[in-house]
């Protein structure tokens, strides 16, 4: 059965590149989202996020009548569903964004349709979300209880870099995880639409499970680099020197260290391993824990060196001005969802009563909350008039800056920018 008609549910970082994908090879995509102000901007033709690329295949993809966006669904013959997971109270899942978008699908569904769940989720989300179109539709058969399937369900997780979405989104291999052989083969035949990797089919658990080992494998090495920089700055040891020197061992690769881990996988994923095996995930939490220690331990370096601005210059704290580089979770790119970056330059501007200031490229205001506190400059005022700097994120605009140019003696280098 060919797909004629594909939706997809949630036009976020995710949803809108994989909606565009498929428009972009001729299939008539509706995407859905709640958020009026982005249907309406995507009907247009533009887009509310900031992906290279993603601008040009939108706005052709409208433009051919191929892609269109609602806020509620409509018939498709395949659903994906891309919607935020993100964690309540003591890191515990929040799957109620998956629920809703169950529920505003079951009207719509009919005999062989096929619904992919793409948000990152704890093992056992796919079978939940088959009960709850089967509590929805009990005139439908959904798998794992009938052996004639009336709606395929599958689990496909992504896995692609923010800033290279659209070139990883066709060329990076999947894995698809079907609640049944035919589950899978069905959700592979939709990827392979514009799909140049591989389709590596499996059950639901073992896709649901694999998303949340490779960003915890990552959380994990990544908190190996964030401590060893703690320690390496009690010993008055160059963090970055060392780890060159390390890594020059064949069977050594040390990642670099920053003031956190931020956006909505590492940050978060990790601890729906450890929210369904708190006894056994000992290593995981543990370098959840170190991550999200680190912003409050760039603010102790923050409070020294102000200390010692004060103790050279004479001045009061009211006097000094704090200027934080980049506010992103990453480099070159304007998501701030989970940064570390914005938690420093919260955590400064909250303690600082003198001026702070933020220098972030990539975005045209900072978030509300932040506002109260700081102050959106340029890179060249800051340059010119700060007199301490916070480097947070290495973006491309800071990385060209001449270190002799910086005038600042005082300086707290989370990356290695300047050093």
């Amino acid at each position: 059965m060919s797909f004629e008609t594909i939706s997809v549910i949630g036009l976020g970082y995710i949803g809108l590149p994989t909606a565009a994908v498929f428009a972009s090879k001729g299939k008539q995509v509706v995407g859905v989202d709640i958020n009026a102000h982005a249907v309406e901007t995507i009907n247009r033709g533009e887009i509310h996020i900031i992906e290279p690329d993603l601008d040009k295949v939108v706005h052709e993809a409208v433009k051919n009548g191929y892609l269109r966006a609602t806020t509620m669904p409509q018939p498709a013959d395949a659903f994906l569903i891309a919607v935020p997971t993100p964690f309540i109270g003591d890191h515990q899942p929040d799957l109620s964004f998956v629920q809703a978008a169950a529920k505003s699908i079951a009207p719509v569904l009919k005999r062989g349709d096929l619904v992919i769940l793409e948000s990152t989720s704890p093992p056992g989300s796919t079978e939940q979300l088959a009960q709850w179109l089967a509590a929805a539709r009990p005139d439908l058969r959904f798998p794992p209880h009938s052996s004639q399937t009336d709606v395929h369900i599958a689990y496909c997780p992504e896995r692609v870099l923010p800033g290279q979405v659209m070139v990883e989104l066709i060329k990076n291999d999947r894995v698809i995880g079907g609640m049944t052989p035919a589950c899978s083969a069905r959700a592979s035949a939709l990827y392979r639409i514009f799909l140049q990797g591989e389709c590596v089919e499996t059950n639901t658990r073992t896709a649901e499970m694999c998303k949340l080992t490779e960003n915890s494998f990552r959380d994990v090495n990544i908190a190996f680099a964030n401590e060893l920089s703690v320690i390496c700055a009690d010993q008055d040891i160059n963090v970055w020197e060392l780890i060159a020197l390390a890594n020059r061992h064949p069977r050594v690769n040390i990642l670099q260290p920053g003031p956190g881990v931020g956006g909505h996988c590492i940050a978060v994923d990790p601890w729906f391993i450890v929210a369904q095996n708190p006894e056994q995930a000992r290593l995981i939490r543990t370098a959840r824990e170190v991550n999200d220690s680190k912003p409050g331990w760039v603010l102790a370096q923050v409070k020294n060196a102000l200390a010692d601005c004060l103790t050279q210059t004479g001045k009061r704290a009211g006097e000094i001005t704090i200027a934080c580089f980049g506010l992103a979770f990453k480099p070159d790119i304007d998501d701030l969802r989970e940064s570390p970056a914005m938690e420093v330059a919260h955590l400064i501007a909250n303690w600082h009563s003198g001026t702070t200031w933020v220098v972030e490229p990539h975005v045209r205001q900072i978030p509300a909350r932040l506002a109260e506190e700081a102050t959106l400059v340029s890179v060249e005022q800051a340059l010119r008039e700060a007199d301490l700097l916070v480097m947070l994120v290495d973006h491309r605009e800071f990385r060209v800056i001449d270190a002799d140019s910086v005038r600042q003696q005082w300086i707290v280098d989370t990356k290695g920018v300047w050093r």
